[in-house]
């Protein structure tokens, strides 16, 4: 039975390389290492979300040309007692008068105008910081799960260097008619599905550097058209947690609070322009009529003026006040939520590096010496199959958990420094 689960395994196996043969999946042993801040710097400068404001600072720029505009003069052309009976048949009595408009705006309006367009220019420049932070976590991110998956291919290849050793010890010992065969046939299948294990952690890893590779707007892991090999960090050593408190009053120097900030101004802009529609705006024109009847002519002159302004504007103003009011009670509610995640993530990040120290401490030593001391006595026939096999899964279920635990720690000082727009590790130290 043992043998057919092994040939099961086998095939496995050969599919497993095939797929590792994929031109997507080469080695980087070779190739030149990534650091973190070539990774940021690529993505600053490559990535798709952040090129776009490119163009939405082009729209804005035209938009505050715009509203520097006063109302365009008019040409009007009127003609009068044409076409019609009597005397007025014909073009014999008509009257042609030509006369320019224009409106003379009251009230600030094309201040209020260029304000708001100004505003809006400021509240873009806070979306695109934003933005820049959203890229520069989400780079961090991917970064760490690559790091976090060299280290389980490497915790891989060890697992397989095990399982080598144990088919060995097995060898020997069954040679020596000290252990059945049904126990090398066991640890042949263990072997193979080490290798398996291996196979997939090195696809999950290439996964991840096409990922990371992704936030630059590159479908393959490369840099400048040049592929990477391993990303440099060190993924165990444990971030700083940092003080809640001092967390806390970092809060509203992130751009996502800055936004805030930005709105308001231009919710007020927006105010004093609506303000402005209580005064009404002047139409003065004047002109040239000429009367075929007696080819005469003479000048004309009008003004006019819109009645009820004040009363027109009040539904303008109490909607953006309404507006101005909605932006300090969404940055109320959102600073509380933002409040209640910095406490959760600070809270997780404490446990997570508590756990990594605790793995690395002590934990894994004395797993691994246990490990060892098992296969020493599994060798001179003191510990059996299963009693080796348990150390080793115990060692290499700690070590995994470690990396992993190492990785969310990183992860979530990440989370927390793209909350806080800081580092959470003091520069000058």
């Amino acid at each position: 039975m043992f043998r057919h689960i092994a040939i099961w395994i086998a095939a496995l196996l050969i599919g497993a390389r095939a797929l590792a043969a994929d031109p997507g999946t080469v080695p980087t042993e070779n190739l030149p290492p990534l650091t973190l801040r070539q990774a940021i710097d690529a993505a600053l400068d490559g990535n798709p979300a952040l090129r776009t404001f490119e163009f939405e600072f082009r729209a804005d720029d035209a938009r505050g040309r715009q509203a520097a505009l006063g109302p365009a003069p008019e040409a009007s052309l009127e003609i009068e007692d044409v076409l019609g009976t009597g005397a007025a048949h014909g073009v014999d009595s008509a009257q042609y008068t030509f006369a320019l408009s224009q409106v003379i705006e009251l009230g600030g309006k094309r201040d209020a105008r260029v304000a708001v367009a100004q505003a809006s220019r400021s509240a873009l420049v806070v979306s695109r910081q934003a933005t820049q932070l959203d890229v520069l976590a989400d780079v961090t991110r991917r970064f760490i799960t690559v790091a976090a998956r060299q280290e389980h291919l490497r915790l891989a290849v060890r697992e397989v260097a095990l399982a080598e050793q144990t088919v060995s010890g097995s060898e020997r010992r069954v040679n020596a008619a000290r252990a059945p065969h049904a126990e090398l046939d066991r640890a042949r299948i263990a072997l193979d599905r080490a290798r398996l294990d291996q196979q997939r952690a090195a696809l999950q890893l290439e996964s991840a550097r096409k990922h990371l590779a992704a936030t630059w707007g590159e479908s393959q892991p490369v840099v400048g058209e040049r592929r990477f090999g391993e990303v440099t960090a060190d993924l165990f050593a444990p971030p700083r947690t940092g003080d809640f408190d001092a967390l806390v009053e970092r809060l509203v120097a992130n751009p996502d609070f800055l936004r805030f900030t930005s709105e308001a101004r231009l919710r007020d802009a927006e105010l004093r322009l609506a303000s402005t529609r209580r005064r009404p705006d002047i139409a003065v024109s004047g002109g040239v009529r000429r009367m075929e009847v007696g080819n005469d002519e003479s000048f004309v002159a009008s003004i006019s003026v819109p009645l009820f302004s004040g009363g027109r504007a009040d539904g303008f103003v109490a909607e953006a006040t309404a507006n101005r009011d909605l932006v300090t009670a969404e940055r109320r509610i959102a600073l509380i939520k933002a409040e209640a995640v910095l406490y959760e993530l600070h809270r997780e990040l404490r446990g997570a590096v508590l756990e990594v120290e605790a793995l690395r401490g002590g934990i894994l030593p004395r797993a691994e010496e246990a490990m060892n001391e098992t296969g020493y006595a599994y060798e001179r026939g003191r510990y059996s199959y299963l009693e080796l096999v348990d150390a080793q899964r115990e060692f290499l279920a700690l070590q995994a958990a470690m990396i992993d635990a190492a990785a969310n720690a990183q992860t979530l000082r990440a989370e927390i420094e793209r909350l806080t727009n800081a580092p959470l590790a003091d520069p000058n130290t």
